[in-house]
């Protein structure tokens, strides 16, 4: 299963569970980003764990909303985990948050601009200042708290344009982050619309993000829990057990399918 990209190049995908994955790594994703910038086309990325795979099952709108993206990276461990147990390899895991790091390096080293939409105000202010600090060349164009009503939705999209941004960071969480691509994504000018989740709290120092270790364990998701279990507990272990349910099924359906003689 191929797409082509904004080269004209065909890219690799895998379909799982429904979702048309991109076959990337992290810096052939980074590549793809920053080429749409340079050619001036919009490119709205869309990122998918287990969780975001278990409710576009059952939610529509968001279904809709990640399959309309231009480019769609797993961005969970356990759904690089899955493809390689059901024999539809993705080279890694390309995580939201380390996307938009990456990112953020290369907007300032190539002299791009950036805009932040989303979080708490005092979130989004701490978080901005630190990537000064950080990333003290970076032009940042704007930015807008999360906490807008729907009615001044055209508004928010109508100012990130104003405000230039070749690339446009989301920190919202789902189904807001992918509805607002879908629906506004090209109004708002931007080449690149990325949305982040809960990145913008990280970055502010807000929430802690797990060490690499846990990362590479797949256990980024128990990590969050530990630190908020009363708000996270409940929903990680529903969407994390329907996913292996998926898994599960989806290896028996292809083993029951195969050839005689031959499983996957």
């Amino acid at each position: 299963m191929e797409t082509t990209d904004l080269t004209g190049r065909e890219r690799p995908r895998q379909d799982l569970f429904g979702v048309p994955l991109d076959a990337l790594t992290l810096g052939e994703t980074v590549q793809l980003c920053m080429d749409a910038v340079e050619r001036g086309e919009l490119l709205e990325v869309g990122v998918v764990n287990a969780a975001k795979i278990v409710k576009m099952r059952h939610d529509a709108a968001l279904r809709d909303a990640v399959l309309g993206c231009d480019l769609i990276v797993a961005d969970g461990q356990s759904v690089v985990w899955a493809g390689r147990v059901l024999r539809r390899r993705l080279p890694e895991r390309v995580a939201g948050i380390d996307l938009f790091q990456r990112l953020l390096y290369m907007a300032e080293l190539q002299g791009r601009s950036v805009y932040f939409l989303g979080a708490r105000p005092e979130v989004l202010e701490r978080m901005v200042e630190r990537i000064r600090v950080q990333h003290p060349a970076l032009r940042i164009a704007g930015s807008h708290h999360g906490y807008y009503t729907d009615d001044e939705t055209p508004a928010v999209a109508d100012a990130i344009k104003g405000s230039g941004a070749d690339l446009l960071f989301l920190g919202m969480t789902s189904p807001k982050k992918e509805v607002f691509v879908a629906t506004h994504g090209g109004r708002t000018g931007a080449k690149v619309v990325h949305g982040v989740g809960g990145s913008f709290d990280v970055l502010a120092g807000v929430v802690k993000r797990a060490p690499l270790v846990w990362q590479r364990m797949g256990c980024e998701w128990l990590y969050r829990v530990l630190q908020e279990p009363r708000r996270l507990g409940g929903r990680y272990l529903t969407t994390n057990v329907a996913f292996m349910r998926l898994v599960a099924r989806e290896w028996a359906r292809s083993v029951r399918s195969a050839p005689v003689g031959k499983t996957n």
